[in-house]
């Protein structure tokens, strides 16, 4: 198989971490129920790729996202006590209740920085989100789990247009200093240039915010996520979150198909002479797998370039 040549730039990190998405964001997406069963050989498949970051399921409400409706069943087949984290995003107190049940050791919330997506998305403004994300966090860490934010619409929102810098990192902060660990900074409708990512990424660095503390999340829908991350790499960044394949969007937001696809990122760093962890050849075969399964082929152009024929 084809790979990369590595070319190695001057001020890059030797090791990234990539925070895969796929089984979580990539599936939430899909008009049609994936079996539980397949979701279970998914996640097994990424982590013999190498992928040591998962973000498994959610435990929102069936009725909002069906198709991870089986997330307790999923979680029950899968070892969370091995040396791969599988997190699990939570909406709120009751999903902390089912996260705690099932033994998991990192959990996620989904903030907003928009006023309209946090009423639209959470039913709350954009205050209320953070009274309503309090308990779950203090729980959370008093258990001693992880606590990951998202905050999404961070560089465009389908309803209120652009977005300040300003309320951006006043989000994130706010998500912050709830007592999350890790902050992922999301294009959710993927309308965000390089210029914009450093410019908000220095945002948060003049906020008091370290870098290691980052993490960002691009969609594709404008064909810019890989010339984002390698924004965000450059101004220091070292977490990338990505979805195999290229599965997955915003349900929430129209138009806004696509995540940066996993196998596209690892090509980018692995030229770059970047470790991830992540056999590519096995990445492959799991999305071509998963795209035998939902019946369609993968976005990734990694996938389309290398799969056999």
């Amino acid at each position: 198989m084809r790979y990369p040549q590595r070319a190695p730039q001057a001020g890059l990190p030797e090791y990234v971490t990539v925070y895969e998405v796929g089984p979580r964001d990539g599936l939430q997406n899909e008009s049609a129920l994936v079996p539980t069963a397949a979701k279970v050989e998914f996640v097994r498949r990424l982590i013999a790729a190498g992928l040591t970051t998962i973000e498994a399921t959610s435990f929102v409400h069936p009725g909002w996202v069906p198709q991870l409706a089986d997330a307790g069943e999923l979680l029950e087949a899968l070892d969370l006590t091995g040396p791969v984290a599988l997190p699990v995003l939570v909406p709120n107190e009751r999903g902390l209740d089912r996260a705690l049940e099932a033994g998991v050791g990192t959990i996620a919330i989904f903030g907003s920085a928009t006023d309209t997506f946090a009423r639209k998305n959470l039913n709350r403004s954009f205050d209320e989100q953070f009274a309503m994300f309090e308990p779950t966090v203090k729980r959370a860490r008093a258990h001693g789990l992880e606590v990951r934010a998202y905050v999404s619409m961070c560089f465009g929102d389908p309803w209120e247009g652009d977005v300040p810098v300003a309320q951006v990192v006043q989000a994130g902060r706010r998500l912050l200093d709830l007592g999350a660990s890790q902050l992922s900074i999301g294009d959710s409708i993927g309308v965000g240039t390089p210029g914009h990512v450093k410019e908000l990424l220095a945002a948060f660095v003049d906020a008091g915010t370290a870098l290691d503390a980052l993490a960002v999340h691009f969609h594709d829908t404008y064909g810019q996520a890989l010339a984002n991350a390698y924004a965000a790499l450059e101004a220091g960044v070292r977490t990338f979150d990505a979805s195999a394949g290229g599965l997955g969007g915003c349900p929430y937001a129209p138009g806004a198909t696509g995540n940066l696809a996993t196998e596209d990122l690892v090509w980018m760093l692995h030229g770059l002479g970047i470790d991830t962890g992540v056999d590519l050849d096995s990445l492959i075969e799991t999305s071509v797998w998963m795209a035998q399964v939902l019946g369609r082929p993968a976005p990734s152009g990694v996938v389309r370039a290398l799969a056999p024929r």
